[in-house]
């Protein structure tokens, strides 16, 4: 019975993984259809957010089941209850690329005229942090897992610069604001994208350490 419970774990642990990758390639792939105005591939990124939505609900069935059937206690408990956490926030991940993919498509199609190394950037430093987190989850490391979550500030700061320099641009009167709107929005979808990421490296902390200081109180489920 023992056996069967590993590698139904083990599975979870597979299919998490799997998400997680397709999540990441997914914000790679919209910052690329932007950057390239291409259109083809801001379709695919939107169209591939029902596979993550799927992938969200297998997941989601697979933990259920092994609450239900196993009734795990200690570390089990808390690695499962942190999976069923941590693909809400891919989840919500996946949403944002198709969110920045479905503006590009709304743009028109030429070569963007603000922001363009700020937004690389940020699309850089918040794939990063899924990154970081995804690898902290992988390899049970406390520490990369605190690194997401301080590296939150970088993301941060940076839409706050890119903000700034939007307005500043909006002020001048430009020709075209709503590409500027545009950008803003994105930036936002981004800084969000790193929220999510850091929501997923304080999941992995609360799975090794049984703490987790924004949702739930020292030792809960510890062993």
């Amino acid at each position: 019975m023992r056996k069967q419970y590993d590698l139904e774990l083990n599975e979870l642990n597979t299919k998490l993984i799997e998400m997680a990758a397709f999540v990441e390639q997914a914000v790679s792939d919209s910052l690329k259809a932007l950057k390239e105005r291409d259109a083809k591939l801001a379709h695919k990124v939107s169209r591939n957010d029902r596979e993550v939505d799927s992938m969200e609900r297998q997941i989601e069935d697979m933990c259920m089941l092994l609450l239900l059937k196993q009734q795990p206690v200690a570390g089990d408990l808390r690695f499962i209850s942190s999976a069923l956490k941590i693909i809400t926030d891919l989840e919500r991940i996946g949403d944002q690329a198709q969110d920045i993919c479905e503006i590009s498509l709304s743009m028109d199609q030429k070569p963007l005229s603000v922001t363009p190394d700020i937004i690389s950037n940020m699309f850089e430093e918040a794939s990063a942090m899924i990154k970081m987190a995804i690898d902290a989850f992988i390899t049970e490391d406390e520490d990369l897992a605190n690194q997401c979550i301080a590296h939150d500030d970088v993301v941060d700061e940076l839409f706050l610069t890119c903000r700034r320099k939007i307005i500043k641009e909006l002020k001048e009167d430009r020709d075209d604001p709503e590409e500027l709107i545009d950008l803003l929005q994105i930036a936002k979808y981004l800084e969000r994208v790193a929220d999510h990421a850091q929501n997923i490296g304080e999941w992995v902390i609360y799975s090794l350490t049984g703490h987790h200081k924004d949702y739930l109180g020292e030792g809960t489920f510890g062993d």
